[in-house]
């Protein structure tokens, strides 16, 4: 069976983004982006929010030849997996290999991972929150960026309580550290 799988990168007090919406603090320098690809290459399939998947859409169309290895190698990854868009509000989606679905069914993700034959990204932190609250999440890891911002979306979901035991860590050159976690049933 898959696992469910949960990656963000994050401040170090733990948000995806500011109080303006702005993430530029976390963009992922050459060496954590291709650590990422490698931590990301195995799954085939990409659950996701309304607000990621608008910002994740540009990998679709995005000229890449110009840009870094790293680039390059994300974008024929992200081109590769099947995308489930969560969205209310969306009238349609615009990228290839990707659906829309109206609400999240934890019984019809749960039926989507336990038939997956790899494991599959769960993406979003308002999303990445029903699954958590269900009980879906198998792993979680955070990058966490060595800047404070004070607020903004939280990368972990009010109200859940989840034992976590750490599988991995790593300090990468800029100062970022991966942290990653298995739920503890």
């Amino acid at each position: 069976m898959a696992r469910l799988v949960y990656a963000n990168l994050t401040s170090l007090d733990l948000y995806v983004n500011d109080t303006n919406g702005d993430f530029q603090w976390a963009e992922p320098d050459a060496e954590v982006h291709a650590f990422v690809n490698d931590l990301e290459r195995p799954m085939r399939t990409y659950l996701y929010g309304r607000r990621l998947y608008e910002i994740m859409a540009v990998w679709d169309t995005l000229e890449t030849s110009d840009e870094p290895p790293e680039m390059r190698d994300y974008a024929q990854q992200w081109r590769e997996a099947d995308k489930v868009v969560y969205s209310s509000s969306l009238s349609e989606v615009t990228t290839s290999r990707t659906r829309l679905e109206r609400a999240f069914d934890p019984d019809v993700v749960r039926a989507l991972i336990r038939d997956a034959d790899t494991d599959i990204a769960i993406g979003g932190p308002t999303l990445a929150a029903h699954a958590f609250s269900a009980g879906l999440v198998d792993d979680v890891h955070l990058f966490l960026n060595p800047v404070i911002i004070g607020g903004g979306t939280r990368a972990l979901p009010d109200g859940v309580r989840l034992g976590l035991e750490l599988v991995d860590e790593r300090r990468f050159s800029n100062g970022v550290v991966h942290l990653a976690y298995r739920t503890q049933s």
